[in-house]
């Protein structure tokens, strides 16, 4: 694939972020403008290597033809190289731009230098391909006339709804949110995704014949009964919506909030100029301490700086991950090794510092008289392995310290999904509170009622969201019709017939 020779010739180079000095003044993408023929370099790193792990379990989750479409790029066949990237993946624009590409984790070419830049050309074969005007609305030809609802319009929602549209099936799509899109829409700020990029998707769904409705919340505002009586099927794909708190002294102090609430409200206001009448949760003039090392922790920071925080501080519990991969983290394993993502890099421009600050167990919210919070006590914690090689954490004696901090921005993640839908529903739910139902089956204990996505694995990544919708799809054609043309991930649409 690609140039024979191409790994040997060049060197691996991203597609550059703009300044960090001037982004932080605006909520436009991070992203600049591709460059065909570096692009086509790059593409051209692709090694002939045989088995191509890229695609593989340890790679990319929908099994993107990753090869195929370096090749495409290499030799300049762009509108080929979008035609076969749709193959498994309806939204490559929203992976190409906020995965963490574990495909890039496991490329053959990583073994002994750094991998070829997947993500990268993804992006641009998408992005070129709206430009050029080669995606456009493509209705089904025929209706089967089976109806089908679907619950969440996140990335597992909205994969299952254009699968199933395509099969021919009325689709709805019911949000609970002002706006579509679930974690697209207000859990990754627009500088990673903007919104115009979603709705343009959004707008060729609905052209298609996707019905959307917004401000439905399933389970309250509308039974989910009747949703079973009025549909032939229903999927749930609602997300792990439920935050993991810290439940530690002064945990009441004003100014602590889940990360969600603060992203949400910023994407509501600062980038749809919503009214939310005095919700708003602002970092203008603070000290900001962000709790939690993710994606949604560096979102959280560099959300922050753009309202213009005093200082911004992360805690991560774990120890600083090593610059290369540790001798227990062998390729094509996911490396964990240290990275610097956009906010890092921000807050390092702006404050001189990279805001992460390691092992460090947070021990109490501190509080004034007025229950406003002040600041935070902290201290400092060493792994160690014991007998039976688990990690062990000590707190290190003396090594207390106070910070200050008027907002406390709690990121560490998500339990699963909230519980008052599967009780409405008598569903069953598994031991860490997901709802209960089979991969590649996606069945619930209901007749008719599927689920997918974070709500039945867990807090997951938008690429195996798109994975479990993609399947999920499959599974109700499947069960309406007695056999289905829709792939599973791994197959494209001339190898997929199955039936009952």
């Amino acid at each position: 694939m690609g140039k024979p020779t191409g790994f040997k010739e060049f060197d691996r180079k991203k597609v550059p972020w703009r300044l960090p000095v001037v982004r932080i003044n605006d909520y436009d993408e991070i992203y600049t403008e591709h460059k065909i023929d570096h692009l086509r370099e790059q593409g051209a790193r692709c090694m002939d290597c045989g088995v191509p792990f890229c695609q593989s379990a340890t790679g990319c989750p929908i099994d993107n033809l990753i090869p195929e479409w370096n090749d495409l790029v290499y030799n300049n066949r762009w509108k080929e190289a979008i035609e076969r990237l749709h193959k498994t993946n309806n939204f490559p624009e929203f992976t190409g731009r906020t995965c963490p590409a574990p495909c890039e984790g496991s490329c053959v070419l990583g073994i002994t230098n750094p991998p070829v830049t997947i993500k990268n050309i993804e992006n641009a074969i998408v992005d070129r391909a709206w430009a050029e005007g080669w995606i456009v609305p493509t209705p089904p030809e025929s209706r089967t006339g089976k109806k089908v609802a679907i619950v969440g319009s996140g990335p597992a929602g909205l994969a299952a709804a254009d699968q199933l549209n395509q099969a021919g099936h009325e689709v709805t799509v019911f949000e609970r949110a002002n706006r579509i899109g679930g974690l697209l829409q207000y859990g990754i700020p627009n500088m990673k995704l903007s919104k115009e990029v979603l709705q343009r998707r959004l707008d060729k769904m609905s052209a298609e014949g996707v019905t959307f409705k917004t401000g439905v919340n399933v389970g309250k505002d509308v039974q989910s009964e009747q949703l079973q009586k009025d549909f032939d099927a229903v999927l749930l794909a609602c997300g792990a919506t439920q935050p993991r708190d810290l439940p530690i002294e002064g945990r009441d102090a004003k100014g602590i909030h889940f990360a969600m609430e603060f992203l949400t409200a910023n994407t509501m206001q600062s980038v749809h100029g919503d009214s939310l009448n005095g919700s708003f949760i602002s970092a203008e003039g603070k000290d900001v301490i962000v709790i939690g090392g993710g994606d949604t922790g560096t979102d959280c920071i560099a959300t922050s700086i753009r309202h213009g925080c005093r200082s911004v501080v992360n805690f991560e519990l774990l120890p600083k991950p090593p610059e290369g991969r540790a001798d227990d983290n062998p390729w094509p394993e996911w490396p964990r090794v240290f990275r610097i993502d956009y906010g890092h890099e921000e807050a390092t421009a702006k404050f001189g510092s990279d805001p992460r600050n390691y092992q460090l167990l947070s021990k109490e919210f501190i509080k004034d008289d007025d229950g406003k919070l002040v600041g935070i006590r902290s201290v400092q914690v060493e792994w160690t392995k014991n007998d039976d090689g688990g990690w062990k954490m000590t707190e290190v004696e003396g090594s207390e310290k106070e910070w200050p901090a008027q907002l406390i921005l709690l990121a560490m993640g998500f339990l699963g999904p909230e519980q008052y839908l599967p009780k409405s529903l008598g569903l069953k739910t598994d031991a860490r509170s997901n709802f209960e139902a089979v991969h590649g089956e996606y069945t619930t204990n209901i007749e008719g009622v599927f689920a997918a996505g974070d709500c039945r694995r867990g807090q997951s990544l938008v690429v195996w969201a798109i994975n479990e919708g993609r399947g999920a799809a499959r599974a109700i054609d499947l069960y309406l019709m007695g056999e289905t043309a829709l792939p599973a991930p791994g197959q494209t649409m001339g190898t997929a017939l199955s039936a009952v």
